[in-house]
């Protein structure tokens, strides 16, 4: 019922052959993969198995967990959600059942990581414990636990591949504020062509109460200042 021509059409499509699979097999699996568009990855069941648990199968679970704790928030709390909380929280949305069974399918890989996860979150708590009872002295120790986690949040970050699969690649960003009207956002796409311009990324983010939106727009840097100069040229409120 959900099938779709493109459905895997650059899609990663990992081929896990078992002991008793012969290469005639493996490579009849190959061809069908290919033929749907997909990049084929040779692993084996077990190296599969963690690799998912780490990129697809605990995100998913934190992401549940950081979008579960907006429950019992009142209403005013949760209209302050920006960009940040969007991001982490967007795959919570997924469909329980079928998330059920894949977790259950996997469970021996995506226990391993979330105790491994566990143990830097308790490591986060204890630093947090410490700076509360005392923030003012002896807390250097609790405040690298806390750096160390951000950063090394950063150098996992750097490590997921860019455009294409080709290595990361930084962008910076333009914030476009966009009237909250049909087609403006297709108004501003086109502009940015206009300006000769790749948009590597976009994210849209809507003010609280107000008739308009912001556009985050990523692009090389050496495109930011030609950029601005070009939408601010057409009207366009734009700052980095």
């Amino acid at each position: 019922m959900a099938a779709q021509g493109d459905l895997f059409e650059g899609r990663s499509w990992v081929v896990a052959p078992g002991p008793q699979a012969s290469a005639d097999a493996v490579e009849a699996v190959r061809t069908i993969a290919e033929a749907a568009g997909s990049v084929v990855l040779i692993m084996t069941p077990d190296e599969h198995d963690a690799a998912v648990a780490a990129v697809s199968h605990v995100p998913q679970i934190a992401a549940s967990l950081v979008a579960s704790r907006l429950r019992d928030l009142p209403s005013g709390a949760v209209a302050l959600s920006g960009q940040g909380i969007r991001d982490v929280t967007r795959i919570a949305a997924s469909d329980p059942g079928m998330w059920t069974q894949i977790l259950a399918g996997n469970a021996p890989a995506v226990r391993g990581v979330l105790e491994s996860l566990a143990e830097e979150l308790d490591a986060v708590l204890e630093a947090l414990r410490h700076l509360e009872s005392d923030p003012n002295q002896g807390s250097v120790g609790a405040r690298a636990v806390l750096a160390r986690t951000v950063a090394d949040g950063n150098a996992g970050h750097a490590l997921i591949p860019g455009k294409h699969g080709a290595p990361p690649t930084t962008y910076a960003t333009v914030i476009v504020v966009v009237p909250d009207e049909p087609g403006a956002v297709g108004r501003l796409l086109h502009d940015v062509g206009e300006a000769g311009v790749n948009m590597e990324d976009l994210h849209l983010d809507h003010a609280v109460g107000q008739p308009f939106g912001l556009a985050e727009l990523s692009v090389l840097p050496a495109a930011v200042q030609p950029l601005i100069t070009a939408l601010s040229s057409l009207g366009w409120p734009v700052h980095e």
